[in-house]
């Protein structure tokens, strides 16, 4: 990851991101990551993998932040904004973080968490001093980023992965899309997934595209930069989709088609994250002209089957293995199944995960 950050501060005044009603450009992206890099290093001059943990609103600040944890030589550890205090400090306890970033929303409830816990805490707006120093130099074999899983087994497990790991998910996405520096992608995700993390923001921001953010959900919103034709990449889940579907079907036929004028320009949508209706998938076709691309991927591996950019994509059907990655479909004593048998998904390719932090058992 460190490599496209380094890339920002040659792309100047290309516009990178949109948040908040305003505009920030690469260079403003990469001298606040720089600064907040500083900030979090203080009299160290490596973090050498702390765990720096940040629950920041999505958008600029999220980005800054994020790429100045990666500068600093530390692992970014996202936490879910909505989720109540005893998950949040389950995060904290179990990934053993060190400093705590937060949006000032987020100030009261995590305050007297951070001071009990012996944590060092920065309230976004709240540093004016920024040390001048060399920032560390970043192997890619390092650890980059822990995401919990959504614990449906046992408790979540912190899933590990590298800047290389991070990378190749990366690389492929941008390759197997038609990733360009002329998209324009509107991040209505959360960012402690996957799918919004690498899926939007990395891979938008590493090809020098721009990445919107809208606050909060709002089908109304959405529908209006659809309309305003800036936004050509669009990538949700199944029930954002039914969402948009159910308010789109609410609005006036003269309505509708300026809606579906405007996204039928769109270059790519995507679903994923959950299986997508076949019925879903057919309306979202009739309303915008497109047959979304379904992909298979997780916490663990990223992205690593997927429907075609070009070609048939078919519904109930994941696609097959992007490039670098094999996968096999195994019985219960891992061999291989007969074509049309059921079985369990392998993965193995650069893209996995390096480990399930403080679990090795696991």
């Amino acid at each position: 990851m460190i490599q496209f950050i380094q890339q920002a501060k040659y792309r100047g005044n290309r516009k990178a991101i949109i948040s908040n009603g305003r505009a920030f450009n690469y260079q403003e992206l990469f001298e606040v990551s720089e600064q907040f890099a500083k900030v979090l290093l203080q009299e160290q001059d490596d973090l050498q993998e702390a765990r720096v943990a940040f629950m920041v609103q999505p958008g600029f600040d999220y980005v800054s932040v994020q790429w100045g944890i990666w500068l600093s030589g530390a692992i970014t550890v996202p936490l879910c904004l909505t989720h109540p205090l005893p998950s949040l400090l389950y995060v904290l306890e179990d990934a053993e973080v060190t400093v705590l970033v937060v949006s000032p929303v987020y100030k009261d409830l995590l305050a007297a968490v951070a001071a009990e816990k012996g944590i060092r805490l920065i309230v976004l707006g709240e540093t004016t001093v920024f040390p001048e120093k060399e920032l560390p130099n970043i192997d890619n074999g390092r650890r980059a980023m822990i995401l919990y899983t959504s614990g449906t087994t046992n408790k979540p497990k912190g899933v590990v992965t590298t800047h290389d790991n991070l990378n190749a998910q990366v690389t492929t996405l941008l390759n197997a899309w038609d990733w360009s520096e002329n998209d324009h992608i509107l991040c209505v995700l959360p960012l402690h997934h996957v799918h919004g993390v690498v899926n939007v923001v990395c891979c938008s921001l590493s090809i020098g595209a721009v990445c919107e953010f809208i606050d909060g959900f709002s089908a109304e919103a959405i529908f209006g930069l659809f309309e305003k034709g800036n936004i050509n990449v669009f990538m949700a889940v199944p029930t954002i989709y039914y969402k948009l579907i159910t308010y789109f079907e609410s609005l006036p036929i003269e309505q509708q088609q300026v809606f579906t004028t405007s996204m039928i320009k769109f270059r790519l949508m995507v679903c994923g994250s959950a299986a997508l209706p076949v019925s879903v998938m057919q309306k979202w076709k009739s309303i915008s002209g497109h047959t979304l691309l379904e992909r298979y991927g997780m916490t663990e591996i990223g992205m690593a089957i997927s429907n075609p950019y070009t070609g048939e994509r078919k519904a109930g059907f994941i696609g097959i293995p992007l490039p670098g990655v094999d996968v096999r479909l195994v019985d219960e004593l891992y061999q291989n199944v007969i074509p049309g048998e059921p079985g369990e998904i392998l993965i193995k390719g650069k893209n996995v995960f390096q480990e399930y932090w403080n679990k090795t058992e696991a």
